[in-house]
């Protein structure tokens, strides 16, 4: 259910490529849009301050001081071009040195109080916003010196003008802002939607050849034709697919080998069932020779039970298939219950078992495999160690200064040990060292390559040796990790 939902939250790669670069793109747009908007009216309003500034300058040039008294020598030509202009109307008023009106409206909005001289032109003007008859205008009102011989001061020259060409300017600069920006993102839209399906291409390619691999088809895939971005997921599909052929190959060459060694066993015993039933049909047979046959039969059937049972504790461990999973495992007390378990058996030989361990040693590991491992090397030492003989086990830790480092199982014996050039073999399955054939004819040869795998899976490693003071072997296997050791 949450891979389920987790595929359907993710969707379209395309797609989410695109949005995740188109989304931000068209915000910044957006952004750069406002801002080259607001930068554009700045400009706007500077130019039309400066046109204002011209017209309030070229009547303040026609104020002058004539017998005493301030007047404005506006031409009817010059008024006309102040009272109407193609984009918007001009108001214009003059005021003498005492504040009297000289010329214009009398009653267009006064300057307010708190608006401070430019500082854009070398001029003692000032520009501010008001409404007048209804509608906004913006004014200009400009200081002008006046002098005469008898008189000097300062009059007050205003131009305003309505906001119809400033609105218009607005809008076609908002337009054309607008007009470019998504212009701008649809091109964008278009190259990220081509380029996203280029960069994809060989992505989609690689999905081709997936889909039409046979299914027994488990080669690596070229690293080569993808991006370097993707070649670690394309290294972890060989890896996976690898492995899978390993799994393979294991099942069959499980399947080869346990079809092989069954065969055997069966047919003997098939070729014993028919021979009791033909003489018994044939009423020959006295109650030792019925006897003899059936104790045959039930040998044959003992050794045909243990292959199986070796076989399919053989396919467990090589395929990981143990039931709990890892867990803390008492090495020590597991070494104790397969020895208790297999004491039967080594005292019907005389078999003299000794135990010797540092202390209650905790691993993390499958108590089931364990338990397995542990009853393949005991059985095997039983097995091949003479009557009246010894055999010791020991669980110990390995240890640097200050801290353990692993735990060491190990199992020794003195029957007839393995061969220094044959400890390699002895862990392929079936295979038995020369010198323990005649001793076990029946084994299977498949104990210490169940040791092998099961080990393998706890990451432990396990090597051969022969004792210090006497002949026989020495199966050692040092686990990694220790959790706890209990004195």
């Amino acid at each position: 259910m949450a891979h389920s939902a987790a595929r359907a939250r993710l969707g379209s790669l395309r797609s989410q490529l695109v949005r995740w670069l188109l989304i931000p793109l068209t915000l910044l747009v957006a952004v750069d849009a406002v801002s080259v908007y607001y930068n554009a009216l700045e400009v706007a309003d500077l130019a039309y301050d400066r046109s204002l500034l011209a017209s309030t300058r070229a009547l303040a040039e026609r104020v002058s001081i004539v017998d005493g008294h301030v007047t404005a020598d506006v031409p009817y030509v010059a008024l006309d071009s102040f009272e109407t202009d193609t984009l918007g109307r001009i108001y214009y008023k003059v005021t003498g040195l005492n504040g009297e009106l000289v010329s214009g409206y009398g009653d267009l909005p006064p300057v307010p109080a708190d608006v401070k001289r430019s500082e854009a032109y070398p001029a003692l003007v000032r520009f501010y916003q008001a409404d007048y008859h209804n509608q906004p205008i913006r004014i200009a009102a400009l200081l002008q010196p006046v002098y005469d011989d008898s008189m000097r001061g300062i009059a007050l020259i205003q131009v305003g003008e309505t906001m119809d060409a400033r609105n218009g300017m607005t809008r076609k600069i908002l337009f054309d802002t607008l007009w470019r920006q998504g212009t701008l993102v649809s091109v964008a839209a278009l190259l990220v939607w081509f380029a996203v399906r280029f960069v994809l291409r060989p992505v989609m390619q690689l999905r081709e050849e997936v889909e039409s691999r046979a299914p027994t088809d488990l080669s690596g895939f070229d690293t080569a034709l993808v991006h370097k971005e993707m070649r670690p997921l394309v290294l972890a599909m060989n890896g996976y697919m690898e492995r899978l052929q390993a799994l393979i190959n294991g099942q069959r060459r499980f399947i080869a080998d346990a079809s092989h060694q069954l065969r055997t066993p069966l047919t003997v015993l098939k070729t014993q069932a028919e021979l009791t039933l033909r003489e018994l049909r044939r009423e020959r047979l006295d109650q030792n020779e019925l006897r003899d046959l059936v104790e045959g039969m039930a040998r044959t059937t003992d050794s045909t039970v243990h292959l199986a049972n070796r076989l399919l504790t053989l396919a467990r461990a090589e395929h990981g298939a143990a039931e709990g999973g890892m867990a803390p495992v008492s090495l020590t007390d597991a070494v104790r219950q397969v020895a208790l378990e297999l004491s039967q058996q080594a005292v019907a030989r005389g078999i003299e078992l000794a135990f010797e361990g540092d202390g209650d040693i905790r691993i993390d590991g499958n108590a089931l495999l364990l338990h397995e491992l542990m009853v393949n090397l005991l059985d095997n030492a039983i097995r091949y160690t003479p009557e009246r003989g010894r055999i010791t086990l020991r669980v110990r830790t390995a240890s640097e200064p200050g801290r353990p480092t692993g735990a060491l199982l190990e199992i020794e014996d003195n029957g007839p040990g393995i061969p220094e050039a044959e400890r390699g073999r002895v862990f392929e399955p079936f295979y038995r060292a020369g010198a323990t054939q005649h001793i076990n004819p029946s084994g299977t040869g498949l104990g210490l390559s169940i040791v092998r795998e099961i080990a393998a899976m706890h990451h432990a490693e396990v090597s051969l040796d022969q004792p210090v003071r006497n002949s026989g072997l020495v199966v050692r296997i040092e686990f990694p990790g220790v959790i706890e050791v209990r004195l």
